[in-house]
């Protein structure tokens, strides 16, 4: 651990993924080579960056719920809020111990990219979706967005086709490893090169120290933010306010006040704590005190805001939404004519079944030569004559929603 109480500027320099670095070659490849353009200046993982911030995914991320559901609400955090919150973060860490900006900005802008309508609730009732009809793998946000990396979201090539996104092996790995709810006060990135859809949660570190900084700057960024926002929305008494003001004063050693229990200053204290103690050979870690503090606060959270029961009447509506979609959907399956089926309904329902037959054109055979005629080049991933392909067609369509998107669906089911 760092002996002082100056941070030491650029200690992970040798462990940067760049050309010098060992794993270099690996983190850059992608499933399919990417056309250039002449005199690009950008690097590989500035180029992810740009097909993210392009994608529709990220565009999605504005109107989906954060923690606190409010579609009306121009300053409460929302999903892409938090992902810009977890980029800034990550890019000041990664900045100050030398690390690659461009790879740790790159991750953190696509971590969420599949994550689900309604927050995580709304990956609770997908989840319960999934095993009511017999999938064998669970639905978890991080391996959705991976998802939506590798085979959903699509991007115009030069020609004018679409193609998926392809992003690289190191920036599709911190996005499939960010998940924020880490119990270890020591982040090290693991050694092995392997394939990343054999993943599952919560069994490997990032292969970069990049993705450790994604992963640990998820954390800081929604701790503070979601107490922001709890206390605008009057989630707190004067009890609960001067816990989290002793909370915040054992360890910046100095009277506060509540208001100084905000973003802003909880953010730096952790960025600041963190690169003063971390180096190398340990890995990404706090002192003690800053660690105690961290999980003391996410208790604090998890008691006074994610279970409140203030939650209950949006949890409620949530899924009845996703549900009714789903079921909707599943209702009108018929093989091959699936999409004439479909489309016999469009002029009481046109959102939820012309978008749905568009989206089964894109990624399943059911028609090839729409699919040529649009210019799709992406990949197949739906027989439409597989009952269970067709179910994760729906999976992967309501967990792609926006929270607005999928209340206009439901009303043009409820509504006459």
């Amino acid at each position: 651990m760092n002996n002082t109480n100056e941070i030491q500027k650029n200690l992970f320099f040798e462990y940067a993924i760049n050309e010098n670095n060992s794993k270099w070659e690996n983190s850059i490849t992608r499933i399919s080579p990417l056309s250039h353009k002449p005199n690009d200046i950008r690097s590989e993982f500035d180029r992810d960056n740009t097909r993210i911030l392009h994608s529709s995914a990220y565009r999605r991320l504005k109107h989906k719920t954060q923690v606190f559901f409010a579609t009306n609400n121009d300053h409460v955090c929302t999903r892409i809020e938090h992902v810009n919150h977890v980029a800034s973060i990550s890019k000041t860490i990664s900045k100050a111990l030398g690390l690659n900006v461009a790879l740790a900005e790159a991750i953190a802008l696509g971590h969420d990219l599949g994550h689900s309508p309604f927050g995580h609730h709304g990956e609770r009732i997908i989840e319960k979706i999934m095993d009511k009809h017999g999938f064998d793998k669970k639905f978890w946000h991080e391996k959705n967005s991976l998802r939506f990396i590798d085979y959903i979201e699509t991007l115009p090539n030069y020609s004018g086709f679409k193609e998926n996104l392809n992003l690289t092996y190191a920036v599709r790995d911190g996005i499939v490893c960010h998940c924020g709810e880490v119990n270890e006060n020591s982040l090290k990135p693991r050694n092995e090169f392997i394939d990343l859809n054999l993943i599952e949660k919560g069994k490997y570190m990032p292969y970069t120290f990049e993705g450790c900084v994604v992963k640990i700057s998820d954390k800081i960024a929604y701790l503070g933010r979601d107490i922001e926002d709890a206390y605008n929305y009057k989630f707190f008494d004067k009890e609960d306010m001067m816990t989290l003001k002793q909370l915040a004063q054992e360890v910046m050693k100095k009277k506060i006040k509540f208001k100084d229990v905000n973003t802003s200053s909880l953010i730096h204290e952790f960025i600041v704590n963190l690169c003063k103690n971390s180096n190398p050979e340990i890995g990404l870690t706090f002192s003690k005190e800053h660690y105690d503090m961290m999980n003391k606060i996410k208790k604090f959270n998890y008691q006074k805001i994610y279970s409140n029961p203030r939650f209950n009447p949006f949890m409620k509506y949530a899924k009845l939404v996703i549900n009714d979609i789903f079921d909707f959907l599943e209702a009108h399956y018929d093989g091959k004519n699936t999409i004439h089926r479909l489309q016999k309904y469009s002029k009481f329902y046109p959102t939820a079944t012309l978008d749905f037959t568009d989206w089964l054109i894109k990624y399943s055979n059911i028609d090839e030569k729409t699919h040529r005629l649009r210019k799709y080049r992406n990949i197949i991933i739906y027989d439409i004559e597989n009952i269970m392909d067709y179910k994760q067609a729906i999976i992967d369509y309501i967990s792609g929603m926006s929270d607005n998107y999928a209340i206009k669906i439901y009303k043009e089911l409820t509504e006459f």
